[in-house]
C-alpha cells in the first residue's frame, strides 16, 4: 500500500469519503504561492460542464387534475335519498283499480269494482373505498406543496360517485337493483327508422331524420301512457355526447334537429352521458325519453341510501387509513310506461 492509499483510507475512516480522489497536494506546495495561478495536474472530481438539470427546472404552482366523464345519472328524473345505510330493502306499494260496469236495471246487480295491490321491492347495495397515507408520504408530498390527505379523500369520494353514477344506469348485478337502461319492467326498445343514405345510425342521417327519430320516441311515450304525454309535457331525452353533437348538425337552411325539436317541444330537456353508447367497449347507441310525471305521479328517480359516510380514521405506527362508503338503489322506476327506449342510432 503506497502513502496516498494509506492516507485516503485514514481520511475515509475519519468520515471524509472521496472515492474519486486522484492525489493529495503536498504540504510544501500549499505553503507557497505556486498554487495561486496553477492547478492540480489531474482533477480530483468528475469532469462536469453544467449543473444538475432539476436546478433549472420550473414547477407550475397550478395543480392539473385528470378529468373524468361527467356524472349525469342523477339529472334524469332527479336524485333522492331513501332509507339509510342499514336499510337493505325498500318496498313501494302500488294499487290498481279493476272492475266493470253493467247496464242499469232496477233489479240488476251486475257491475263491480275491486283493487289489486302490489308490493314491488328493491335492494340497496353498499360499497366502500379506503384512503391510506403515511407520515413520510405526507411530508414528501408537502415538499411539492401537495395537499395529500385532502386529495386522497377527494379521490375516494370521486371513485364512489363514479360507481354510483353507473348504478343509476345499470343497477347492480345479482340484486333487485336496476337502472334507467336495464329495469326488467321497461317496455321493449324500438328501432330508429331507416335512413335515405342507408342504415339507421345518425352519422348518415339528415337533421330531419334525426328529428323524426326523437319524435317517434316521444310518440312511443304517448302510446305507452295512453295519451298522458302531451306536447307540452316535461320530457328528458337521454343520449350520448356524440349523438348530442349530431343533433346540432345543421341542414342547408341553417336548422338542426335540436332547434326543430325545441321549437315544438318547449319543455324538452337533454341529458348526455357516455353510458348511452360512448363508454369504452360499447358498440350500441341508445336514446331514452323519460316523462317527468304520468297522471301527477313521478315516473322515476335515481336514489341512494347515503351520499357519503366518512368512517373513523384508524391510526397505525406511522400511517393512517380511513374508510369512506356509499349506498345506492340504482334508478327506481315507479311507472315504466313513462320511459321509452330506442337503440341503434
Amino acid at each position: 500500500m503506497n502513502a496516498f492509499t494509506a492516507q485516503l483510507a485514514e481520511l475515509s475512516r475519519l468520515g471524509f469519503v472521496m472515492p474519486d480522489a486522484k492525489g493529495i497536494i503536498k504540504n510544501e506546495m500549499l505553503a507557497t504561492d505556486a498554487m495561486a495561478m496553477d492547478a492540480q495536474p489531474t482533477l480530483s472530481t468528475t469532469p462536469n460542464a453544467g449543473i444538475p438539470a432539476f436546478m433549472s427546472a420550473w414547477i407550475d404552482p397550478k395543480l392539473i387534475k385528470v378529468a373524468f366523464s361527467p356524472m349525469r345519472g342523477g339529472e334524469i328524473g332527479g336524485e333522492v335519498k331513501k332509507g339509510d345505510w342499514v336499510t337493505r330493502t325498500a318496498i313501494f306499494p302500488m294499487i290498481e283499480t279493476t272492475g266493470e260496469v253493467s247496464s242499469y236495471g232496477d233489479w240488476n246487480n251486475n257491475g263491480q269494482v275491486n283493487l289489486n295491490p302490489e308490493f314491488p321491492e328493491r335492494q340497496s347495495y353498499h360499497y366502500q373505498a379506503f384512503a391510506t397515507w403515511g407520515e413520510m408520504e405526507v411530508e414528501l408530498a408537502g415538499q411539492m406543496r401537495l395537499q395529500w390527505v385532502a386529495s386522497l379523500r377527494s379521490a375516494a369520494a370521486t371513485k364512489l360517485n363514479k360507481f354510483q353514477d353507473r348504478s343509476y344506469f345499470y343497477g347492480v348485478n345479482g340484486l333487485r337493483n336496476y337502472g334507467w337502461l336495464n329495469d326488467p319492467r321497461l317496455n321493449a326498445a324500438i328501432a330508429p327508422a331507416a335512413k335515405a343514405a342507408g342504415g339507421t345510425t345518425w352519422e348518415v342521417a339528415t337533421p330531419e331524420e334525426r328529428q323524426d327519430d326523437i319524435i317517434d320516441l316521444i310518440n312511443q311515450l304517448r302510446k305507452q301512457t295512453a295519451g298522458f304525454v302531451e306536447t307540452d309535457s316535461n320530457i328528458t331525452i337521454g343520449l350520448s355526447p356524440t349523438r348530442m353533437g349530431l343533433l346540432t348538425r345543421k341542414n342547408q337552411f341553417g336548422m338542426s334537429a335540436m332547434s326543430l325539436l325545441t321549437d315544438t317541444y318547449k319543455n324538452l330537456e337533454f341529458v348526455q352521458s357516455v353510458f348511452f353508447g360512448d363508454a369504452a367497449g360499447m358498440t350500441t347507441q341508445t336514446v331514452i325519453a323519460v316523462v317527468d310525471e304520468v297522471d301527477g305521479q313521478k315516473v322515476g328517480e335515481a336514489s341512494f341510501t347515503e351520499k357519503l359516510r366518512a368512517h373513523a380514521i384508524v391510526t397505525e405506527s406511522s400511517a393512517w387509513k380511513q374508510k369512506l362508503s356509499q349506498g345506492t338503489w340504482g334508478a327506481i322506476i315507479y311507472m315504466p310506461a313513462g320511459v321509452a327506449t330506442m337503440t341503434g342510432v
